[in-house]
């Protein structure tokens, strides 16, 4: 580890500078851990600005990442197509009985693709490239579906993710404050430091951001706001109707929250048990809701729906031109006939009633020990851990595989947790809230 004591510099480009030939002189190896911005801040005697500025710059040029409360590390190359953040969640789960870290859903609660697949058009070369990038039928179906009514343009892209880049990338300029979820999902995370955006964190409770949250966000002038509305990736929260009107309130009434862009991430659409909640149903022309297909049909499906203001999702629409295009017209004709299908709707439904019986029946475990995980939505629950390594540790000797919660934060106000997909535990459910419990007062390991 990088002695604070080492450095001489007290600029941000000179301390930058001066740790960037530390790590192409190897006197700094890849995955050597950086010392705290408070330590080499106090050493040197300079502002915790002024080395914010340094690591960011570093982090912008590859030189380190951060990762969450784990700290910030020399870059190791050895995983380059992985973000910083996602890359710490990459667990071996050899020698496991219960893979419960991906987050992911359970394959056999899946609608098969072969019927589908057998009813369109077996050939990839439908439409010209300058169709519509949407087939006409299937927006219809995602029309008539969709949580509010006055939407005014919706478009397919290739996954959640992928329509929340490109929202971004049309709001966001570097340097930009964007107001995103801690704990949070750390793609977001990863994605701001790409952008040259300062997150800035929103707390989330059991219904969701907590409406003083935002408006101490929105008084630091960000220009998009990020959240999930249900089954929260981490904590499985959902946000109730109650919440999203004081959600609304605040940013009608707070400076500069009518000028903000909401991007919503809808990724448990229909495997959630919550109903539909939306801001946009107040404020179409600000929200831009992302309805993802990918746990109730299939992650390898690629797609999912995006919709809100016209000028905004045109744009969207056309940057898209320039690189992709448009998303496969064949797997769009596949994701309309599972969503038209009686017997892959009925899988659907049925998917959602056994997600939320195994999360029930894990939480419900998990209060016998004393241990409070709210009601969790979707795939995932937010287990509090006395000590996150020694958790791991615990857990892997049951045989059991869970993720850190350090890439899940951005700030210091939650303490030490595991994101636990307990979706994926189908069996002796009893038995792995019992390993959870376990698990979450181990002792630190020394």
């Amino acid at each position: 580890m990088l002695r604070p004591e080492a450095l001489t510099e007290r600029t941000p480009q000179g301390l930058a500078g001066e740790i960037s030939r530390l790590v192409a002189d190897g006197v700094l190896a890849p995955g050597d851990r950086m010392p705290t911005v408070r330590d080499v801040a106090a050493v040197l005697g300079v502002s915790a600005g002024t080395v914010s500025a340094a690591w960011r710059a570093l982090a912008a040029a590859g030189v380190i990442v951060t990762r969450g409360r784990a700290g910030t590390f020399v870059r190791d190359d050895r995983s380059e197509w992985l973000s910083p953040r996602v890359s710490t969640l990459v667990t071996s789960a050899d020698g496991s009985r219960l893979d419960l870290s991906l987050g992911t859903p359970d394959p056999a609660l899946l609608p098969s693709l072969a019927p589908a697949l057998a009813r369109v058009t077996p050939r990839a070369d439908t439409g010209r490239y300058h169709d519509l990038p949407v087939l006409p039928e299937l927006l219809r179906v995602l029309r008539e579906s969709w949580p509010s009514s006055g939407v005014g343009a919706i478009t397919v892209v290739d996954g959640a993710l992928d329509g929340i880049v490109r929202v971004l990338e049309q709001v966001v300029r570097f340097g930009d404050r964007v107001a995103v979820e801690s704990p949070g999902f750390p793609y977001f995370f990863d994605l701001l430091d790409v952008l040259g955006a300062e997150p800035v964190p929103l707390a989330v409770d059991g219904e969701g951001v907590v409406p003083a949250s935002l408006a101490r966000a929105l008084a630091r002038r960000p220009v998009a706001v990020v959240l999930q509305p249900r089954a929260q990736n981490p904590t499985g929260a959902s946000m109730s109707p109650d919440r999203a009107r004081a959600l609304v309130r605040v940013l009608r009434t707070v400076p500069g929250g009518d000028r903000v862009t909401v991007v919503e991430d809808d990724h448990s659409a229909l495997i959630g048990s919550a109903p539909d909640v939306t801001l946009s149903r107040w404020l179409p022309e600000q929200v831009v809701h992302v309805r993802s297909f990918s746990k109730s049909h299939g992650p390898d499906l690629r797609i999912a729906a995006m919709g809100g203001p016209a000028r905004l999702i045109e744009r969207t629409v056309a940057r898209r031109m320039l690189g992709p295009g448009w998303t496969s017209r064949l797997l769009q004709a596949v994701l309309l006939d599972l969503l038209t299908d009686p017997a892959a709707v009925a899988k659907v439904r049925a998917a959602r009633l056994v997600y939320r019986d195994r999360l029930d029946r894990v939480a419900d475990g998990l209060r016998r020990h004393g241990i409070d995980v709210g009601e969790p939505d979707g795939v995932n629950l937010w287990l509090p851990v006395k000590d996150e390594r020694a958790a791991l540790v615990q857990l892997a000797a049951s045989g059991i595989v869970a993720a850190s919660g350090s890439a899940f934060v951005i700030d210091d106000t939650t303490g030490p947790h595991l994101r636990v997909t307990a979706g994926a535990a189908a069996e002796n459910l009893a038995m792995v809230a019992d390993a959870l419990a376990d698990a979450a007062v181990a002792e630190p390991l020394a």
